[in-house]
């Protein structure tokens, strides 16, 4: 990884008494800013940790010899060096008098989308969240570089500040082949985007600090008349979006919806829920957390439909390790918020939600679509449902064997001590909710009941909640409480006994996704289109775990489509 820096040319701007320490700091090359503040000593700020220069205050006279060799700073109180990618910002005074500087190092970093390389083929609109100072400007410089130069793209960068091509009329050698157009006034950067597509046909836009209302809107335009767009706006992860009125234009918008009775019934949420108004601006986004560790969401329209239904939606972790391998992991988001619209604030986010997943090799993919599973509420059926189940149950493995106490809240504990009895579950009720560890009620009467859900939150417990007082549903509940998974007894190095590869392929995706989510999650599951042939294998393995399956579409897209039992 290649690093320009032109540090010099910056500690040129700098009194003495503050270049020179830093003209023999052995951690100059990591340096991020200087910060000179009238009447305080000046401050050099790395990635660890900030240090002082100097005992000496910085006083008027300091700033102005600064400032006059800097030369004038624009509308955002931004200047910059000419043939640098250093920035200069001021503070002022109610006066207008110049007061403080904040001299940001400016680099170019060759090598450091690598991370990212596979995904600016793909010719996808990508969005770059991240704090300031964490690098998305570093970032979508060699972006540009790397669109214009090796993948020879038309690029125009729309540089507000001279930020990412610095400052002067000849744009940084850093961006490579790309152009560069400079923008009068911040207020005026939608204007520049618009224009940028109307009167130079470019491929490719790179717009920086997308933050205004008006420029979330000319990055949709932008989209929407087929041109590839690259930007970056402030934020540390993507849900945070969701709740910005300004730029969650940039996701697709966000709306209320009411649904009527029967649909918010199946979808066991309120009537009154968050929906996504339209398609998003960008296919991308990658939260950049660390300079060498990236969040990536492939398809930032799933999940944001996610998200708004208190789904946790898979992510790609992608880190640059010492080596400078890149490692790639998936794995569920930890960090969703659920929304107050769609579920209760106490209950537990796996136990409320349906996630689903599309497992194909390696790679997990978020493609399924979950459905609530349709019980049957004939409570003559109670024997028939009871001795089904213990018919099963030698397949039970109880990973949390320890007794649960539970208090059950306007459901049946006559049905729920059936259900523990038969199962020979290790759960105990409690008529006492101080005694209790978990709290299993209908979830109509959860959403009403404001005291339930307080003494939840003080005692720390989880509320389990079911649409309906049926044996199925108690039983599918408590199975979740002890966290109670199912498994077949299939020899399965016989089945793939003289299998292609593709075939063991789809075998193995079956199998995971039957597992993992249709026997844990009770939810519907949809693998991906494979041929007549292995179709008919899936069928076998799904009849082995005593599950229903269905294929459907049209050739050759048709897929098998995985039932609950």
């Amino acid at each position: 990884m290649l690093i320009a820096d032109d540090l010099d040319k910056l500690l040129e701007i700098l009194p003495h008494f503050v270049r020179k320490p830093l003209d023999q700091h052995p951690n100059r090359k990591n340096l991020i800013e200087v910060v000179m503040d009238l009447g305080r000593r000046p401050e050099a700020r790395f990635p660890e940790n900030p240090e002082y220069l100097s005992q000496r205050s910085i006083s008027w006279q300091d700033l102005d010899y600064c400032v006059k060799k800097v030369g004038n700073f624009s509308g955002d109180n931004r200047a910059g060096i000419e043939k640098t990618l250093h920035r200069i910002s001021s503070m002022r005074n109610r006066e207008g008098t110049i007061i403080g500087l904040t001299c940001r190092v400016g680099r170019a970093v060759f090598g450091t989308i690598s991370i990212i390389r596979d995904l600016l083929e793909q010719g996808d609109s990508i969005l770059l969240l991240g704090r300031p100072g964490v690098g998305k400007t570093t970032a979508v410089r060699e972006i540009a570089r790397v669109l214009a130069d090796e993948m020879e793209k038309r690029v125009v960068i729309i540089d507000t500040s001279n930020e990412i091509a610095g400052d002067g009329d000849i744009p940084h050698p850093a961006i490579g082949r790309a152009r560069r157009m400079q923008v009068a006034r911040p207020d005026l950067q939608h204007q520049v985007m618009i224009e940028a597509v109307e009167n130079h046909m470019p491929e490719v836009i790179i717009i920086d600090e997308i933050g205004t209302e008006l420029e979330a809107l000319a990055a949709r335009t932008i989209a929407e008349r087929g041109v590839q767009l690259v930007g970056t706006a402030h934020g540390n992860h993507l849900e945070s979006l969701i709740k910005n009125p300004t730029l969650s234009d940039l996701i697709g918008g966000i709306q209320y919806v009411t649904l009527g009775d029967d649909e918010a019934k199946r979808r066991g949420t309120q009537k009154s829920i968050l929906e996504r108004k339209a398609s998003p601006a960008f296919q991308i986004a990658i939260e950049i957390h660390e300079r060498q560790v990236w969040i990536v969401h492939h398809r930032v329209e799933e999940t944001i439909d996610q998200l708004l239904q208190g789904h946790h939606p898979f992510v790609q972790k992608r880190q640059t390790q010492a080596n400078g391998r890149i490692s790639i992991k998936c794995y569920p988001s930890q960090s969703v918020e659920v929304l107050k619209a769609n579920c209760v604030n106490t209950q537990k986010a796996t136990s409320s939600t349906k996630k689903t997943r599309i497992i194909q090799g390696n790679e997990l993919k978020n493609k399924f679509y979950s459905l609530n599973k349709s019980e049957n509420h004939d409570t003559s059926l109670m024997s028939t449902t009871i001795n089904s189940t213990m018919s099963h149950n030698q397949k039970y493995v109880s990973l949390e064997p320890s007794i649960q106490y539970l208090y059950a809240y306007a459901l049946s504990s006559q049905h729920i001590s059936l259900v523990i009895a038969s199962l020979d579950l290790p759960i105990i009720l409690t008529k006492e909710i101080e005694k209790a560890d978990a709290i299993l009620a209908l979830r109509s009467q959860v959403k009403q009941n404001t005291k339930l859900r307080q003494i939840a939150k003080l005692r720390r417990m989880v509320i389990y909640t079911i649409q309906n007082s049926t044996i199925p549903q108690i039983t599918r509940a408590l199975r979740e409480i002890l966290n109670i998974n199912t498994s077949s007894d299939l020899n399965w190095l016989e089945l793939c006994k003289n299998k292609k590869f593709d075939e063991v392929q789809a075998l193995q995706e079956a199998k995971l996704a039957i597992e993992a989510i249709v026997l844990n999650e009770h939810s519907i599951v949809q693998l991906t289109p494979r041929s007549a042939y292995i179709r008919k294998m899936q069928h076998n393995l799904v009849d082995n775990y005593k599950l229903r399956a269905r294929s459907f579409g049209e050739e050759p897209c048709r897929k098998l489509r995985i039932y609950p039992e």
